[in-house]
């Protein structure tokens, strides 16, 4: 009885905490827009909403969101893939770790925006987006990985080789079960990289139907409920990609 009475209390007080400073900030977000009584320079938390219903009402909407996501999505799953593959390099050999690591470095401490004018001198704008949430996303996750293969337990591997386990079965009862867990936190961090400077490179490239394309013309034109509008679809889109990349990491540790 205890146990019964307790669970639905502690639904409604998680339910608080996770609700409660979302209100507190839309009230603050009202309350300016009040003050400022503006719209064109703070629309409320209600004109927001009122166009991003409008928004969602348009094919042209949907489009915008769906290219966008293929795109980033597509360059995050390559950073993944070029990152996991470079790690492995650059851990087994040293040639290929003074070569490579100087060059990722130097990927990470570039801002974003001067390679997103600098890749659009040398391929479609199309593609620009994804390939900069790739180029994002390889730092992020060859850090994580190499250091984490570099740092396996060298007992473990003193084990594998004192019962003579393969290559392959010691990648998948050493190395892998000794990577997962700084692979799944790189991941989770670099989605949300990728999906900040993808929509970035959109802005600045301005690829036809994409959500980074409508945030530059709602600035333009002066449509600052619509420019809120479509922030907020990046702000919610981001939190959905989280999500998904939680699940399916979370599936895949199980598996």
């Amino acid at each position: 009885m205890m146990t019964s009475t307790a669970t639905p209390a502690l639904k409604q007080s998680k339910l608080i905490r996770t609700l409660g400073p979302i209100f507190f900030w839309l009230v603050i977000w009202q309350l300016a827009a009040m003050i400022v009584g503006k719209e064109l320079i703070l629309p409320s938390p209600l004109s927001t909403l009122r166009t991003l219903f409008e928004l969602a009402q348009g094919r042209e909407f949907w489009i915008a969101a769906g290219h966008s996501l293929l795109r980033i999505f597509c360059g995050f799953i390559a950073g993944v893939i070029l990152g996991a593959g470079l790690a492995i390099l650059t851990s087994i050999s040293g040639t290929a770790d003074a070569l490579i690591s100087p060059v990722i470095r130097i990927v990470r401490a570039t801002p974003v925006a001067s390679f997103i004018i600098l890749v659009l001198l040398w391929i479609s704008r199309f593609m620009v987006p994804a390939f900069i949430a790739m180029l994002m996303v390889i730092p992020v996750i060859w850090e994580a990985l190499s250091s984490t293969i570099r740092e396996t337990d060298g007992d473990l591997l003193e084990m594998a080789r004192a019962y003579e386990f393969g290559r392959l079965k010691t990648l998948r009862l050493v190395y892998i079960p000794s990577v997962l867990p700084s692979f799944t936190s790189a991941c989770l961090t670099a989605q949300g990289l990728a999906w900040k400077s993808g929509v970035a490179a959109e802005v600045l490239c301005l690829p036809p139907s994409s959500v980074g394309t409508e945030l530059y013309y709602s600035k333009i034109y002066l449509e600052t409920p619509s420019l809120f509008a479509w922030t907020a679809v990046v702000v919610i889109l981001s939190f959905l990609l989280e999500k998904l990349c939680r699940l399916a990491l979370r599936r895949a540790v199980r598996q």
